[in-house]
């Protein structure tokens, strides 16, 4: 009998000593010390080097997801002489040794952002391997990413227009320049045939892409070479994928008769699992029906495309890596539960760790669930619903809204929550003045730091006003008792 707490979806494990291969980093195996090992390397002990909680990485793994992907999309894209550009979506995870290991691949990169922007370039990518996106482009940003040569702009709205071109008229330079279409299509399949204009940020509306191109052939230091489409994320089904493909495709058609157009970007969004409950990748489906969408309709309507573009980030990075933690208190929780069998008063435990919602706000900002395990030793004792909880001062602050762990699970215990590799540093904040935890890559069965923890010191150092000193320092000080000789002194 399922735990009447459990969510329908969830499943008590047989053995809780298991990893997933779906779900866990394919490097990811339990010692015969009963410790989760990744590429040899104990976690605890990696915990224990590096400090709690710790962000790891499998960058083995991930170059390893990236050529496999690489394949995928090359078989089903880079076909009837048209040449594949990926570019990996930086917001998923950014830092130094994926932009470097990726663009050793030859991958280009995506970017939304200025800090994006320097930090990919400053990581050694080549500037005319970088997509520029976002839907807010400054000047500043525009003329930073330009002026160092940026591959493409993508053009979020009629304003940016004249925006991108007077910069790249400042310059002397013809820049390249796409516009994201907003297709009215949802990543999820049952509202994929919405003909309504989406009321959201990103994008320009179909009906206005035509006038758009005309303004932008107006601008001789512009050049529109394609059009972007991306419909979301976590997405398995291809139908929404097929159907944004095929309404980019008659917008690309029709412009095609008075821009020269080459290049088609149909974004990205690959769903990863992160619960044994979740279904894997439908990549090779989604891409196969999309490259055969795209065959018919070039050959059916006689355009010519040359270039297809894709933006991967979750799926190559997210499995890859797993955050851990250290239990520092569990709580038994009676609660009342009604069901189809009955009612009654069930037991959650709750597991309180060092982090939460500061190194990872999916599960509060998107409901996300989670995969955890028990890192540091073999179960020893039956299996007990449990709720993992960071240590904020939220009763949002949850890292496993509900899984399964040894119901005897301890202080001093640690844990591993799967698949946090995309979307948890990036994500990640100060929240509580927690400083964020390190980010250890391992490659080659060998650990190194990536990016640094940062320590109370860090946090504190962009208060300027903690320079002035203590309140003990400053007796006028709000709440401050000084007496009238002290202060004659210090007059």
């Amino acid at each position: 009998m399922s735990h009447p707490l459990a969510p329908d979806w969830l499943v008590e494990p047989l053995d809780h000593d298991a990893l997933d291969p779906a779900v866990w980093p394919a490097r990811a195996v339990r010692g015969e010390d009963g410790e989760i090992r990744i590429g040899g390397l104990s976690t605890a002990g990696l915990l224990e080097q590096y400090g709690s909680p710790l962000y790891l990485l499998d960058l083995d793994d991930v170059l390893e997801r990236a050529r496999r992907l690489e394949d995928t999309l090359s078989a089903a894209l880079a076909v009837s002489g048209r040449t594949l550009r990926i570019h990996y979506a930086t917001k998923a995870l950014l830092a130094a040794d994926v932009i470097r290991a990726l663009d050793g691949l030859g991958w280009g990169f995506d970017v939304s952002s200025f800090g994006e922007w320097e930090w990919t370039r400053r990581a050694g990518a080549n500037p005319q391997h970088i997509e520029y996106q976002g839907n807010n482009k400054s000047l500043h940003e525009l003329r930073a990413a330009l002026s160092h040569g940026v591959g493409q702009i993508v053009i979020d709205s009629a304003v940016e227009v004249e925006r991108v071109a007077a910069v790249a008229t400042e310059l002397g330079i013809s820049q390249e320049v796409m516009i994201r279409v907003n297709t009215g299509v949802h990543a999820g399949t049952h509202d994929y045939l919405a003909t309504a204009r989406e009321d959201q940020k990103f994008g320009v509306a179909r009906a206005d892409i035509p006038a758009l191109a005309a303004e932008i052939a107006r601008h001789q230091s512009l050049r529109l070479i394609g059009l972007h489409s991306h419909i979301g994320s976590q997405i398995v089904a291809p139908d929404g994928f097929v159907e944004a493909t095929r309404r980019v495709l008659e917008l690309y058609r029709d412009l095609q008769v008075d821009h020269p157009l080459t290049t088609l970007n149909i974004g990205g969004g690959f769903a990863i699992p992160y619960t044994s409950a979740d279904p894997e990748s439908n990549v090779e489906q989604i891409v196969s029906m999309v490259g055969q969408e795209i065959d018919a309709f070039v050959t059916r309507e006689g355009i010519t495309l040359s270039t297809i573009a894709c933006e991967p980030g979750r799926i190559v990075v997210g499995p890859a890596g797993i955050t851990l933690y250290t239990v520092g208190t569990t709580k038994p929780v009676e609660v009342d539960y009604t069901t189809e069998a009955g009612s009654g008063v069930a037991t959650r435990l709750y597991v309180s760790v060092d982090g939460g919602m500061s190194d990872n706000i999916r599960p509060a900002l998107y409901g996300a669930n989670y995969t955890v395990s028990l890192a540091n030793r073999f179960a020893t004792a039956p299996p007990a619903l449990v709720r993992v909880v960071g240590s904020h001062c939220e009763s949002g602050d949850i890292v496993i809204h509900d899984d399964y762990l040894p119901s005897d699970v301890t202080p001093g215990d640690v844990v591993a929550v799967a698949a946090t590799g995309a979307y948890c540093h990036s994500l990640s904040s100060n929240y509580n003045a927690l400083g964020r935890p390190a980010l250890v890559v391992i490659e080659g069965g060998e650990a190194r730091v990536a990016i640094a923890a940062e320590t109370p010191d860090d946090v504190m150092a962009r208060d300027l006003g903690l320079a002035l000193g203590s309140l003990a320092a400053h007796p006028h000080s709000v709440g401050q008792e000084t007496s009238g000789a002290e202060r004659t002194d210090q007059a």
